[in-house]
């Protein structure tokens, strides 16, 4: 058996199977086509339609093979303790979809491992699911020792898609790496938990249709869903006992090690450290790479997450600052061949990577300020498992950091506590999310499928025409199909052939028109649940509409018109963008209605005015030049290999459409277009701002939006104008004069307050009288309107009277008391009691409150009360 490289093993895998007639299929992003799935994390996933017998392979195709990059997540805080646990990893798969089967797999599955790989046959071992021997047959007719086969239960060896639909028995292919790395038993073997045996291959044979009460009904089809863990064949091949001492990752750490200026399989914590960031670095670099930012919940979270615990980790062995940097040149080193996104958008990555990194900087230590107040107020010495949660889950600290700074204070952790906030954690998230590979095989919306099933594909000829004859070939009503729609209904009309663009890419669906004979029908909307589906929405208006009726299907031309103008603007500030921001640039989303646009795209800060400026003025030169746009097919890697820019995220076909304006701006894009860019009119941004970390959003007008836009500002000038009696030409000037008067205006106002208050102060001081116990007190209603006044006159109050004293005074604020006792400390030896003072009074104003005995405010209801209170207040002080 001779040492492969990981490149080699994925190469000769790939080469074997297309031998054997399967199509060589790219991988597919790690944001799955299915909104069922938070990740791509099974070669399978991208092949749903074919599993389902919505898409067929063409001759002379039997199969197909593919290299899948994949994120799982559910052992997280497994990976690095073991050597098979990885959040990225690689997957070689073949699948068929009826064309061969198990006696193939099995012969092919034998045939590459032993001839190709030249794996020695007793070191190879097979599980088979306990009812399968037509699998224990096979695997005996091509040699493999019956000693060497397991058969194992339901749990293990039978895969299901769910309670019900596609599933089979499974027979998994076992490699043994020696007595040395197992648990030692006896009994040890395929299955058993430890590494002895590591698992390399897993052929599903998907033969059953299962029943709701648990019968198993046989498919026409019978499918073949195989999946190779690529990095454990590396280990395999390159005589390691796990993934990290592969020739990739192994690179990766080597990286850490350089950071660090610490070895690799010296100190068992630093090989922790070392392992989840070269993991997790690689899970980030991809992930962001095909789309996925940062953000606080869904794939986004689970990035973040990733990120910021490399980060915990680093930092536990003595990286500092951003570092990030060095793994993801290196990832593009060793795997940019392979996945040329990751070349595409590494800039990308580099800052979006690097903005993460700062941001968690000031997270982490306000992380640190928690949990030393957390410990700092504990009493005793465990810390509950909730505050180590919160360390966990919002601070990004791994429960063993926590542990190890509570250790050096002789604090222990609750870790039951920790623990069953986390099992409720991974419910919420289950409930929130279908399990990874079985989800994939889940489907919605069945009346859809069933009609495309039924009638075929839609043939779209809306790029062309906007009106077409056509033919009805379903009708749906309240989501049953029905035979007849008639006037007052609404429902959903299927048709051979539309001009109408069904809503995608973020293009609204059109609207417009159905008729025929005896039938008008509103197009509210066009939608397609299913690929290749077009769904028009109708409010029936008169006659009736029949199943296989002709009609003319006339989309309305005007929005259509104001949508091309919108979509093709977006192509154009996208261009402007990139020039004026810089090539890392990427569109994120976007929305492209009639009446206006919207344009996601990762930034990294705020636009400057002058940067909207200029890329406004930059995509209006263009549109200005009256350019002709350019639509065509061609091949998804010929799109690439010419420099045709790919969606951030988006996912393609092997056929796509390139939309090019000029030489400036060359997409992949399904949407529809201008023929000139000279019929969008104009541009103008609307608006600019953050959507999230690293991602903004434009706003914009074109044609008709844009002349109402700019009218609209226009005739909010000139009533402004009116208002100020001056030309539109002056607003700006007068306005700033007319503010500069009033800012003057309120200065005087202050100086007057404050020389009314002064002659207040005054009057106050003429009836401060002399309190049996020796201090004075003054007692008085005052002519201020607000507490914080009042507070401020007490001061002043306080600075001028002859000797230490105290006040109570109530002024009126809105039609109603304000009450306000203070005394100084002198006062409040000598027996004064503000809060004591107000809480008598403050019932005669209809009020409540209280205090301190230096200080206390109450409001009140009633001012009729005042002389009363004010009264009572000389009579508890004393003083008449």
């Amino acid at each position: 058996m001779e040492y492969m490289t990981t490149a080699q093993i994925r190469e000769k895998y790939l080469k074997f199977f297309e031998e054997k007639g399967c199509k060589l299929m790219p991988s597919s992003s790690l944001i799955p086509d299915d909104p069922s799935l938070l990740l791509t994390a099974a070669g399978m996933v991208q092949f749903k339609p074919y599993f389902l017998q919505q898409k067929h392979l063409e001759p002379p195709f039997i199969g197909t093979t593919t290299v899948q990059k994949c994120v799982r997540t559910n052992d997280i805080d497994i990976i690095g303790t073991t050597g098979r646990h990885l959040s990225f990893f690689e997957m070689l798969g073949n699948f068929s979809f009826g064309d061969y089967f198990k006696e193939e797999m099995c012969k092919w599955a034998l045939e590459f491992s032993t001839d190709v790989l030249g794996l020695p046959m007793e070191k190879l071992y097979f599980t088979v699911f306990e009812d399968d021997d037509e699998t224990i047959e096979i695997w005996k007719d091509l040699g493999v020792d019956p000693s060497h086969i397991s058969k194992l239960g339901e749990e293990d060896n039978f895969w299901r898609a769910g309670p019900t639909g596609p599933c089979g028995p499974c027979s998994e292919l076992y490699y043994d790496q020696g007595p040395e790395v197992g648990c030692g038993r006896p009994d040890c073997a395929p299955g058993c938990d430890c590494d002895r045996f590591l698992e390399y291959w897993n052929c599903v044979f998907t033969q059953y249709d299962g029943q709701e009460d648990g019968t198993l009904v046989p498919l026409p089809k019978k499918n073949i869903d195989t999946g190779m863990g690529l990095e454990r064949m590396a280990a395999i091949m390159q005589g390691v006992d796990n993934n990290y001492d592969t020739d990739i990752l192994r690179d990766l750490i080597a990286v850490g090690e350089d950071l660090s200026h610490k070895t690799y399989k010296q100190d068992p914590k630093v090989d922790l450290a070392l392992r989840i960031i070269a993991d997790h670095s690689r899970a980030v670099t991809f992930m962001i790479a095909d789309g996925i930012l940062p953000s606080n919940e869904g794939r986004g979270y689970v990035l973040r997450r990733l990120l910021r615990r490399a980060v915990m980790k680093a930092h536990s062995i003595g990286i500092e600052g951003a570092f990030m940097s060095h793994y993801i040149e290196k990832i593009v080193e060793l795997m940019g061949s392979v996945y040329p996104e990751l070349i595409e958008n590494k800039e990308l990555v580099d800052r979006i990577v690097l903005s993460e990194e700062e941001r968690f900087g000031a997270t982490l230590k306000q992380g640190q300020v928690y949990l030393e107040e957390a410990l700092d107020a504990l009493d005793g010495n465990v810390l509950p498992g909730d505050q180590a949660f919160v360390l966990h889950d919002t601070y990004g600290f791994p429960i063993e950091v926590t542990k190890e700074i509570c250790a050096d204070r002789s604090i222990t952790v609750d870790e039951e506590g920790f623990g069953r906030c986390m099992d409720e954690q991974r419910a919420r998230a289950r409930a929130a999310n279908v399990d990874d590979t079985d989800a994939a095989w889940s489907t919605y919306g069945g009346i859809y499928v069933e009609l495309l099933e039924k009638v075929g594909p839609t043939q779209f000829v809306g790029y062309d025409q906007l009106e077409t004859t056509s033919l009805v070939q379903a009708l749906v009503h309240d989501g049953q199909a029905v035979d007849k729609l008639e006037a007052g209904q609404e429902g959903e009309v299927v048709l051979n052939i539309t001009p109408f663009y069904a809503e995608m890419g973020g293009e609204v669906g059109d609207t417009g028109l159905i008729f025929g004979s005896d039938a008008n029908a509103h197009v509210v909307d066009t939608k397609s649940p299913e690929a290749g589906l077009f769904i028009h929405k109708v409010v029936m208006e008169t006659g009736a509409l029949e199943v296989g009726a002709e009609i003319t299907a006339s989309v309305d031309a005007k929005r259509r018109a104001c949508i091309a103008r919108n979509h093709t603007c977006t192509h154009i500030l996208h261009a402007a963008l990139r020039e004026v921001l810089g090539g890392h640039v990427k569109q994120s989303g976007s929305y492209v209605g009639p009446d206006r646009l919207r344009f996601d795209f990762t930034h990294f800060e705020a636009l400057t005015p002058e940067q909207i400026a200029e890329v406004e003025t930059l995509a209006n030169s263009y549109i200005m030049q009256a350019i002709p746009t350019t639509r065509y097919e061609t091949s998804l890697d010929d799109a690439r290999n010419s420099g045709v820019t790919a969606l951030f995220g988006e996912k393609y076909g092997e056929t796509v459409r390139v939309v090019e304006v000029g030489q400036f701006s060359r997409e992949l894009c399904g949407g529809c277009h201008v023929n000139n860019t000279a019929e969008i009119g104009f541009v103008k941004i609307t608006s600019e701002g953050s959507v999230g970390a690293s991602l903004r959003r434009i706003e914009a007008v074109t044609s008709y939006g844009a002349l109402d836009y700019v009218n609209g500002l226009e005739a909010e000038l000139r009533q402004a104008a009116s208002v100020l009696s001056v030309p539109m030409a002056d607003v700006a000037e007068r306005a700033a004069s007319n503010l500069a008067s009033f800012k003057e205006l309120q200065t005087k106002f202050k100086r007057t307050q404050n020389a009314v208050a002064d002659d207040g102060v005054n009057a106050m001081l003429e009836q401060v009288a002399q309190t049996p116990a020796g201090y004075p007190v003054v007692v008085a209603q005052v002519d201020v309107r607000d507490p914080g006044m009042m507070r401020n006159l007490w001061d002043v109050v306080r600075s001028r009277m002859a000797a230490p004293g105290a006040a109570v005074m109530i002024g009126i604020k809105d039609d109603k008391p304000i009450l306000l006792a203070a005394g100084t400390d002198e006062a409040v030896a000598a027996g004064f009691n503000a809060g004591a003072i107000i809480k008598t009074i403050a019932p005669l104003v209809a009020g409540g409150g209280g205090g301190k005995p230096n200080m206390a405010q109450a409001g009140g209801k009633d001012v009729a009360g005042i002389p009363a209170a004010l009264d009572k207040a000389r009579a508890e002080l004393g003083i008449s």
